[in-house]
């Protein structure tokens, strides 16, 4: 958390406010969170560049600056907060990024997980080390189920594990993984390699169908994700497995089970997942 849709409703909600307005000033209050540079480089780096445009792969924010290319990775509970004039260093800010015009870009993290790199053009993204390596997203040319059986036809782990792999399909988590194999009708710990072609079409269409309405939603509000202006994700009315522990299946009324997969809470419905 958060996963592909809620990270683009961050980008989505965020972009009106920073696109075309140039950094007048940075403070980084966390320096450990800037894995390409020491935190002075990377202030003076983004002083008096313009962001001209917030883009995103997976879960990963890419910002488009002059003479840079930023990338920021909310992981478990980052946010970016916007204030309209400087306020007081907040609980959990760990970056600040001032804006010419007065407004100023807050990064927050209870966790304090997030990471940001920077990098000077001329770039590749794709060979940069945040994405070099990344799988394909579900609006992808060639995300097919036949691209899913070339990846998954060698792999013997459980499907629920195999759906997290990043190198696979971008921006799937914890949450929409359970949603997933739910709308597709397959168990959480059915081996990858022995999943059908015909189930992996229903698979890939579920992956489509599940994340294009969780960002129609703005994201899942479970615990403690809000997007950038704070305002609650509404996926969350339309899980039909996921933290729905023992309440009745909304489609036979068998009792929703969790399990551990790999350390992680898995939700499914025993009659509906074979």
């Amino acid at each position: 958390m958060p996963e592909l849709p809620e990270v683009e409703t961050v980008r989505r909600s965020l972009e009106p406010f920073i696109k075309g307005e140039t950094i007048s000033h940075v403070q980084v209050f966390l320096p450990r969170m800037i894995r390409t540079h020491d935190a002075e480089t990377f202030e003076r780096g983004l002083a008096q560049q313009t962001i001209r445009a917030l883009s995103r792969r997976g879960k990963h924010l890419i910002w488009d600056l002059d003479d840079w290319v930023m990338i920021s990775h909310l992981r478990m509970e980052g946010k970016f907060l916007i204030a309209e004039e400087n306020v007081p260093k907040m609980t959990h800010e760990h970056v600040r990024i001032q804006l010419t015009r007065g407004r100023h870009v807050i990064y927050h993290d209870v966790r304090t997980f997030g990471t940001f790199d920077l990098y000077q053009k001329p770039v590749t993204l794709k060979t940069l080390p945040p994405l070099k390596g990344l799988g394909l997203e579900p609006w992808d040319d060639g995300f097919s189920a036949a691209y899913l059986n070339a990846k998954m036809h060698a792999r013997q782990a459980p499907i629920k594990s195999v759906l997290l792999d990043q190198s696979i399909i971008l921006g799937l988590g914890n949450i929409y993984a359970d949603e997933v194999l739910f709308c597709a009708g397959i168990h959480p710990r059915t081996k990858a390699h022995k999943i059908s072609l015909k189930r992996l079409e229903r698979l890939a269409e579920c992956v489509k169908t599940i994340l294009t309405r969780a960002v129609e939603l703005g994201g899942t509000t479970i615990r403690t994700y809000e997007n950038t202006l704070g305002i609650d994700g509404l996926f969350q009315n339309e899980l039909y497995v996921h933290t729905l522990e023992n309440e009745p299946c909304r489609i036979c009324q068998t009792p929703i089970r969790r399990i551990k997969i790999g350390g992680r809470s898995t939700y499914y419905c025993k009659s509906c997942q074979h």
